[in-house]
């Protein structure tokens, strides 16, 4: 596409289709032109989109102007606030708006969160009838607050838009009376003390921080050259940025996919994007694909239409030679045929394991586990991304922080025996559960690892092998000497010390493991974000352990931030298990997917989640109109053609569907997204086309 540098340009189009190429080469053309670099702003709603840009400025020439602008709303308005902090800070209802601003991390909101409301919570007995976890009750609190600033209406109403759609009964309007309490008694709770979470940090930058001509004078004297992608993924409160910076900038570039909108449950919104394209003079747009085959087009456009959607593309094309499948009675079963196919298609069609994904709804620790032991034994080599987890449920973070608990007596946290059962069995390589059980039982005593010595039985010795206990004496050693050394590192330094000088090294659990190497920084960053952030706290309570309060932290479930390194992995050599969702989002296109458990509900149907809902809390919902199981109904059928249709637009040559009879948990599932296939499959067979 050729469009003039100095124009705007709104550019839509399927994906797969080649506009975040144009995007790099807008970028380049207005590098070369003489642009200076500070003067681009590539605007996306999720770091990990800006990654193709970022790999395509690296390496080159530099340009004059410093560097290119890449941020998303989030890391804009934090820059903004900070810079313009002292102006608003007394205007916005800040306690102390002489003292400087403390931004929080998403795993630093639930911490302040439990600190804010958990006594309110208990005094009160609020939500005594829902059935999650604090943490996820608590981050559910936290996305009304996060929807309420992106859409564009005060927290206070959270409560009663909630109540006004989906309150059936006095006990579902007890819960969001609970939730509006504890929505203000947080607010109050960061006012005091300079504490910004996302929806207040987005709010300051939006009611007051743009409304200051010097604000608004910095950003537009330095943004001449906008590059928006993925808009359509992005949020109101983005695009009325958006459009306001527009009227300014000599140029700009929209990007917008016309079948994506995949971060609804984020705040995505792109009815609202595409009122953007009234704001360029030029439209324009891509519909020839770049990466699908026939065959796959017709399966996306064909499986859509199933679905009610309306898609180019359908033709006459019979799609089933790109749909291979065959069904398994049991899910191990399920598991064991896609490693045998991923083997296939690796050592007899000589496709590269990056071109290949294996994409679930849900991606449950054995499942995961299952389908990387066995990829592993057929050497092929693996990785994995889940991300919004719980640091504590990876299991390399699980491992730092047991063995913290054994390097810091003082906390009077203990592991359990079962906690270092499975540390042992992942610190040290080789070691499997029977023999790390035995170390266990033999040597883990009041709170501390015995030396392999104290092992008197030599049948025990010879049992575990004496290869292992030596390994097992290096990390019982290196614990050891931490404990007698009178210094106390700080908890990330602790992290950091023992993945590097130990853990990492051949003979033990993190030795040449990408996931477990990522997951380990994961945690030392977090720590360390966590004790700069809350050396502050010391001035409210003196006697405050930093080390200690992370751990209870994580031990309570605290959902991860988002840490780009993860999606950098996932260019890296290897088959790829993932949530669908997190694959989209990632934005590549792969020769061969595997969609399993097609029987699942989850395909198509959204989380339960009682204290929120992003539909009611988004701006097309009517205010006061009741949710109803019909809206539901829609909403799956929609959200599965949406998901069916973006899927296969991201995929070169076929799609494998992992089916079993029984699911994982022993059931038969009858989901939408089986139904919608074997719908397909009867079209053909009635028209005397047997499958």
């Amino acid at each position: 596409m050729r469009a003039p540098l100095d124009a705007k340009v709104w550019l839509e189009g399927m994906a797969g289709c080649g506009k975040t190429t144009v995007g790099l080469s807008r970028v380049i053309g207005l590098l070369e032109r003489g642009a200076p670099a500070d003067s681009i702003l590539i605007f996306v709603p999720q770091r990990s989109m800006a990654l193709p840009y970022i790999a395509a400025l690296r390496g080159r020439q530099a340009y004059r102007g410093g560097q290119v602008w890449l941020q998303t709303i989030g890391s804009l308005s934090l820059r903004m606030v900070e810079m313009f902090w002292f102006l608003v800070a007394a205007e916005a209802g800040f306690k102390r708006p002489r003292e400087l601003p403390n931004f929080l991390s998403l795993e630093l909101v639930q911490y302040f969160m439990t600190r804010a409301i958990e006594p309110l919570v208990d005094e009160r007995d609020y939500f005594a009838s829902v059935r999650i976890d604090r943490p996820r009750l608590y981050s559910q609190i936290v996305d009304n607050m996060n929807k309420a600033a992106l859409v564009g209406f005060p927290i206070s109403e959270i409560g009663s838009r909630l109540k006004a759609a989906l309150a059936n009964g006095v006990e579902q309007a007890h819960i969001y009376d609970d939730a509006q309490t504890c929505a203000m008694a947080f607010r109050e709770y960061c006012l005091a003390r300079n504490l910004l979470d996302f929806s207040l940090q987005l709010e300051v930058f939006r009611d007051y921080v743009w409304a200051t001509p010097q604000a608004r004078a910095y950003l537009r004297g330095r943004c001449k050259h906008l590059i928006v992608d993925g808009v359509e993924e992005d949020n109101p409160a983005s695009h009325l940025f958006l459009s306001d910076l527009l009227e300014t900038c000599e140029s700009a570039l929209i990007i917008y996919d016309r079948d994506a909108g995949f971060r609804r449950f984020l705040g995505a919104d792109p009815a609202s994007a595409r009122r953007l394209r009234d704001s360029c003079e030029l439209k324009a747009t891509l519909d020839e694909t770049l990466v699908m085959g026939a065959q796959v087009t017709a399966l996306g456009a064909q499986l859509a239409a199933q679905l009610g959607a309306s898609v180019a593309g359908e033709g006459d094309v019979d799609p089933r030679p790109a749909l291979i499948a065959e069904a398994q009675r049991y899910h191990p079963e399920m598991v064991d045929w896609v490693a045998r196919q991923v083997d296939m298609l690796v050592n007899e069609r000589d496709a590269s394991p990056n071109d290949i994904v294996i994409l679930a709804p849900f991606l449950s620790d054995a499942l995961r586990f299952g389908l990387a032991d066995g990829l592993a034994r057929l050497g092929i080599p693996v990785r994995s991304h889940r991300p919004s987890r719980a640091l504590r449920d990876e299991p390399a973070a699980r491992t730092l922080l047991t063995l913290a608990r054994l390097a810091h007596p003082r906390w009077a946290l203990p592991p359990t025996d079962f906690d270092v059962v499975f540390a042992l069995m992942t610190a040290i390589k080789d070691l499997d559960l029977v023999r790390a059980k035995l170390l266990t039982e033999m040597l883990y005593r009041q709170g501390r690892l015995l030396p392999f010595s104290e092992v008197r039985s030599t049948a025990m010795q010879a049992r575990v092998t004496f290869d292992l206990g030596e390994r097992y004496d290096r990390l019982a050693s290196w614990l050891n000497r931490y404990l007698e050394d009178e210094r106390s590192d700080a908890i990330d330094i602790f992290f950091r010390r023992l993945f590097g000088g130990l853990l990492s090294r051949a003979g033990f659990g993190f030795y040449a493991d990408v996931d477990a190497s990522n997951t380990a920084q994961n945690l030392v960053d977090s720590a360390r974000g966590f004790r700069w952030s809350l050396d502050f706290m010391r001035r409210y309570e003196a006697d405050i352990d930093l080390g200690l309060d992370y751990v209870n932290m994580v031990d309570r479930g605290v959902i991860a931030n988002f840490y780009l390194r993860d999606w950098i992995a996932d260019a890296e050599e290897g088959v790829l298990i993932a949530p669908a969702y997190t694959f989209l989002l990632n934005n590549r296109p792969v020769d061969y997917q595997f969609w399993l458990n097609i029987g699942s509900e989850g395909w198509s149907r959204r989380l339960y989640q009682p204290l929120t809902h992003p539909y009611v809390l988004s701006r097309g919902w009517t205010a006061g109109r009741m949710w109803t199981d019909d809206d539901e109904q829609h909403l799956s059928r929609e959200t599965l053609g949406r998901l069916l249709l973006a899927l296969t637009r991201r995929c070169r040559k076929a799609v494998y569907l992992g089916y079993s009879e029984l699911s994982e948990s022993g059931y038969e599932g009858r989901g939408l997204l089986l139904e919608t296939i074997q719908a397909l499959l009867r079209r053909y067979a009635r028209a005397g086309q047997h499958v």
